[in-house]
């Protein structure tokens, strides 16, 4: 389901994608951007990559389970299962989508996390 924000320009989306790429990263828990993404049945190549930052906070429960000093160098480097990687990408037919890579593992996927359609900028004032 799509809905409009309250940005102007920017389409919230936050949807599953399938990502491809065409060397595979050396570490699955901290992804490059990938080369191509299918979203809605419909096949993406990415241009070039605009931005990139990660989040690796730990929020809710996980923040109460460490100690502080625990917390300050997880909220660093990580930790296992916690934090997301976003890349804002333009695609070859020039539309600019934000997606990113949660780190969460699901239920049957063998620790892995998954990737989301974030969001597309329509307005190029919104770069």
């Amino acid at each position: 389901m799509t809905v409009n924000s309250e940005q102007p320009g920017k389409e919230f989306i936050d949807e599953a994608i399938l990502v491809e790429f065409r060397q595979a990263p050396l570490l699955q828990k901290v992804p490059k951007p990938p080369d191509f993404f299918t979203w809605r049945g419909k096949r993406y190549e990415v241009k070039c990559l605009l931005s990139e930052w990660s989040d690796l906070a730990r929020r809710g429960n996980q923040a109460k389970n460490m100690r502080p000093a625990h917390l300050t160098r997880a909220e660093k480097m990580g930790s296992w299962g916690v934090g997301r990687f976003f890349f804002k990408m333009r695609t070859t037919d020039e539309r600019i989508f934000v997606i990113y890579y949660d780190r969460t593992p699901k239920k049957g996927d063998e620790g892995c996390g998954s990737w989301v359609l974030l969001s597309e900028l329509t307005d190029n004032r919104a770069e």
